[in-house]
């Protein structure tokens, strides 16, 4: 099994990946402190996972927030003795999982993250979590931080599925302080900033980026 990589950092939660893919598919997965104890989110597993997650506190939950996003979720909460929580948008893929599963609705249960339906199409499901007071904002997928995701100009990018058609009304209210993305490190610096342009310029940029999608060599 890959070695873990954390990649962020700070007061009240991680962020990590797998050490191979840091430079490849950086598939993000991220823990956060709340009263209710540590949810983990969207979860790959990885040697070592469990002593910084006891780091933070006692496991209160794991949720996952995309319906392509199953990564290694059952088998973290099964771990921890915990089921896997799925917003109501994502309540169809219980029967993907092999574990117990609980269904949540407004807010992650016993915390103060609201849920954002961000895209709820018959291919793509997926929910953002945002809490007002931390100012922490967790986007699985609609944007990332990755050469995938961004042209040279940006720190944040919208998915190449979403560039013509970005998902502004489901973020519209939020402002951030950090950005968790589903892929790449997060956003801390002028976080609400970098999610504006990203989403203000997603269409402008389109050409730019498609073009240089086309160009960027195959590895």
């Amino acid at each position: 099994m890959s070695e873990l990589e954390v990649v962020d950092r700070w007061e009240g939660g991680i962020s990590w990946t797998l050490a191979e893919e840091v430079d490849r598919m950086h598939r993000t997965s991220h823990a956060v402190e709340t009263e209710a104890g540590v949810w983990v989110i969207d979860p790959v597993d990885a040697p070592g996972l469990d002593e910084e997650l006891a780091s933070l506190g006692e496991v209160a939950g794991v949720t996952l927030l995309l319906d392509r996003h199953k990564r290694d979720t059952a088998a973290v909460a099964e771990r921890h003795g915990v089921p896997v929580s799925l917003p109501e948008t994502l309540a169809g893929v219980a029967d993907e999982l092999d574990c117990e599963t609980t269904v949540y609705s407004r807010a992650l249960p016993e915390t103060e993250f609201l849920t954002i339906t961000v895209v709820d199409n018959r291919l793509w499901h997926e929910v953002a979590l945002y809490d007002r007071e931390s100012g922490t904002l967790i986007v699985p997928e609609a944007v990332g931080t990755v050469d995938f995701f961004t042209t040279d100009a940006e720190r944040l990018g919208v998915h190449p599925a979403l560039r013509l058609f970005p998902p502004r009304s489901a973020l519209r209210n939020v402002s951030p302080d950090r950005i968790l993305v589903g892929h790449g490190p997060g956003v801390f610096d002028d976080a609400d900033e970098a999610l504006r342009v990203a989403l203000a310029r997603s269409r402008r940029s389109a050409p730019k980026y498609y073009a240089g999608l086309l160009l960027t060599p195959l590895r």
